[in-house]
């Protein structure tokens, strides 16, 4: 009996908490890029490639060093925490061979630059997703 009891309140308790519905990686609605690879994304996102498949310059945009989603998305697409790809920002920006990605603070802020930019590319958690955005990767 207490072993069903206690298979009840595990349960209870995996209902109310919070669930992560996972990282996606959003352009503007109007923007031709579509499916993106994890390769791709690594280039993008770590200053190797700087262009869509289309040839235009992607703009793009990172959430608050301190926010949890940031952590989860270099810690998935990268295996580094944020402070590593902090030092291999600074390595790149000291050599001048690179610049890091825009930082938006928010990510209302981060959708809103998104929807009014059509080269802007940046992720944010599924949950958050509005229209006039549309995913072309998921990262976890």
């Amino acid at each position: 009996m207490i072993k069903r009891q206690r298979l009840i309140l595990l349960f209870i308790a995996l209902l109310a908490s919070p669930s992560q519905a996972g990282v996606v990686v959003i352009v503007n609605a109007e923007n031709t890029a579509s499916d993106f690879s994890q390769r791709q994304l690594v280039d993008l996102y770590m200053g190797r490639n700087l262009y869509f498949p289309n040839g235009q310059l992607a703009l793009r945009l990172d959430q608050s060093p301190s926010s949890e989603i940031r952590r989860t998305f270099y810690e998935s697409l990268v295996g580094k925490s944020v402070a590593q790809v902090n030092a291999y920002w600074a390595r790149l920006l000291f050599t001048g061979r690179a610049s890091p990605p825009q930082v938006i603070r928010t990510s209302k802020g981060l959708l809103q630059a998104i929807k009014n930019n059509p080269n802007a590319v940046g992720y944010i958690d599924e949950k958050e997703l509005e229209d006039g955005v549309k995913v072309i990767a998921r990262v976890n």
